[in-house]
């Protein structure tokens, strides 16, 4: 049986991690769950431990009876390469990183910590999907939009090579009024959440937006016109472009 990682940045109580879970349950797929102990938002693929050490606590989650989950005090994408270490028993085949409060869009997906863990698997050889959900100003989250298209997209995942990562942004309306799932680029603009710690140790998530423009058939584009927009990423690789001067 296809054994799956269920992760998030937004933290283990987040709505969305049962969102993604239950996607992945459609298919009859092997489920665990570990995902940060509290909000990871802006993180991309840092591998900060907090405390001396990580520590996985067994954790029972009401909506995922007899899913094995894990609160993990450590980054999404430290969980990614624990996890495929055997840290939360089999290693994964597939990891899925979400359901996010906010879109992962444009540029600014290299900052997402839900993406962060996504690129983190696909540089380790194993397939990957970020999920991100609009989180509109009247504060209503489409969940059931999220899970359906998540589940949806899972077998095409399966079907793909190792090391793919795919990014799904789903706009904030009732399944039955999105457009079909559409293939796109990504925009030069950009949004990601980010937690901040302030000095009394406190701590809020804030939207960063990244300036650019919204092209035609980039995700910016087609999310504002209720299109839920899929992009397959590549993470850091050589740049075959530049042009090294004599002797390099």
């Amino acid at each position: 049986m296809t054994r799956v990682l269920i992760t998030n940045d937004d933290g283990i109580d987040s709505p969305g991690l049962v969102t993604l879970a239950r996607a992945a349950l459609r298919h009859q797929l092997d489920v665990v769950v570990a995902a940060p102990h509290e909000e990871s938002s802006g993180t991309s693929a840092g591998l900060t431990v907090l405390g001396t050490e990580s520590v996985a606590k067994p954790v029972e989650l009401a909506e995922l009876p007899g899913v094995l989950c894990h609160a993990v005090t450590a980054r999404p994408a430290y969980i990614v390469l624990a996890a495929r270490e055997g840290s939360f028993g089999d290693p994964p085949d597939l990891v899925l990183s979400g359901v996010n409060r906010g879109v992962n869009i444009g540029r600014a997906v290299l900052h997402s910590g839900t993406v962060g863990a996504a690129l983190t698997a696909g540089m380790n050889d194993l397939r990957a999907l970020a999920v991100s959900l609009e989180h509109p100003e009247s504060g209503l989250l489409h969940w059931d939009s999220a899970e359906d298209l998540a589940a949806e997209v899972i077998p095409m995942l399966l079907e793909a090579a190792p090391g793919t990562v795919l990014n799904l942004n789903v706009p904030a309306r009732p399944r039955a009024e999105l457009g079909p799932l559409t293939r796109a680029g990504l925009s030069s603009a950009g949004a990601v959440q980010t937690r901040l710690e302030q000095a009394d140790e406190s701590a809020e998530v804030v939207t960063t937006v990244v300036e650019g423009g919204a092209e035609p058939g980039t995700d910016a584009y087609l999310l504002q016109k209720g299109t839920p927009t899929i992009t397959a990423l590549r993470s850091v690789t050589e740049d075959p472009d530049f042009t090294w001067p004599p002797g390099l």
